[in-house]
């Protein structure tokens, strides 16, 4: 396994001054109804190819294991160039015949990715009314805790790929026709007033690109650090989930946990970065577990072996360490 770490002196010590604590387990069981379990994959849809069909294989031994109740893809669920419509070849090749375990057959909570605007991005939505599992019901939308099982927890999922400049540059694009029919002012007002909104005492983000970063392929994302981060920061959001990046990331600034799932078939290389509290290039996904007091994650690989575990407290101080 190849991973790096920044300050593993610091992280050490801060494992071992909570070492008296009760150790995370290596399982999120709980009573039923105390906790929610879920799953997280981002970067995923090559018709099984690039691990992706391994890293299928154990998040559907996680789903079981973990009694896990939906999944988060974080975007960029086909390569290259998206689908084209609800028949696309690819959402059988790449979606149904791949995740097509017992324990999958759970809601799909969906992002968009940039390879996804390199297609018909409203064919995603439109698949919401065809699939018994997959959901999105529009470009950016809430899930209320009431919806999910856990009044303690809403999740905001946001659409990224308008917010960067890049993508409109060559105007003759495919991506820059689907990115220019944005209103990005008005996706950035709802997130403004949603989370204002929300009494929720968790509010975790969803979204494709990454605000920090240590992924080869792309690192940190400048508009996310000017629109996005001081959102987060403002209300409060405990963590920012994300994809883009094809790797797993824990960095932890500001006072916000970046959790980046950009793994779920091929990897990049990854360096620590400010912040970083964990990086891995390694093909895999994250488990999550949430109750009202903690938000708890897990790193794994394709060959279902914990990379990493780390807890999230309500009040904030991240504690992480290598599995």
């Amino acid at each position: 396994m190849h991973h790096e770490m920044l300050n593993r002196r610091d992280v050490l010590n801060s494992i071992a001054a909570t070492a008296a604590m009760t150790a995370m387990p290596r399982t999120f069981a709980a009573a039923p109804g105390a906790a929610l379990n879920f799953l997280v994959v981002g970067d995923w849809g090559r018709d099984g190819a690039d691990r992706q069909r391994e890293v299928a294989e154990q998040m559907a031994k996680a789903a079981e294991q973990l009694g896990s109740r939906h999944v988060i893809s974080v975007g960029d669920n086909f390569y290259e160039n998206g689908v084209q419509s609800t028949s696309d070849p690819q959402w059988h090749s790449s979606f149904e015949v791949i995740y097509s375990a017992k324990s999958l057959q759970i809601p799909w909570y969906v992002a968009l990715g940039n390879h996804d605007y390199r297609g018909v991005p409203q064919a995603q939505i439109d698949y919401t009314k065809t699939s018994d599992r997959w959901h999105m019901p529009s470009r950016y939308y809430k899930l209320e805790g009431s919806e999910i099982g856990a009044p303690h927890l809403d999740l905001f999922v946001i659409d990224t790929s308008p917010l960067v400049h890049q993508y409109r540059d060559d105007v003759h694009s495919v991506i820059a026709a689907n990115v220019l029919s944005q209103d990005v002012p008005a996706q950035l007002r709802w997130l403004d007033g949603q989370l204002s909104q929300s009494t929720a005492p968790w509010k975790l983000v969803i979204g494709h690109h990454t605000v920090h970063s240590g992924g080869s392929g792309h690192g940190d994302t400048p508009e996310m650090t000017t629109l996005i981060e001081p959102l987060l920061r403002k209300h409060r959001v405990q963590a920012y989930i994300n994809g883009h990046d094809h790797d797993l990331q824990h960095i932890r600034r500001g006072g916000v946990d970046y959790i980046c799932c950009g793994a779920g078939s091929e990897v990049r290389p990854v360096r620590a970065v400010d912040g970083t509290l964990f990086c891995a290039a390694r093909s895999g996904f994250a488990a999550v577990r949430s109750d009202r007091d903690s938000l708890s994650f897990e790193f794994r690989d394709f060959t279902g072996a914990g990379l990493y575990r780390a807890e999230i407290p309500r009040g904030g101080g991240a504690v992480g360490k290598a599995a």
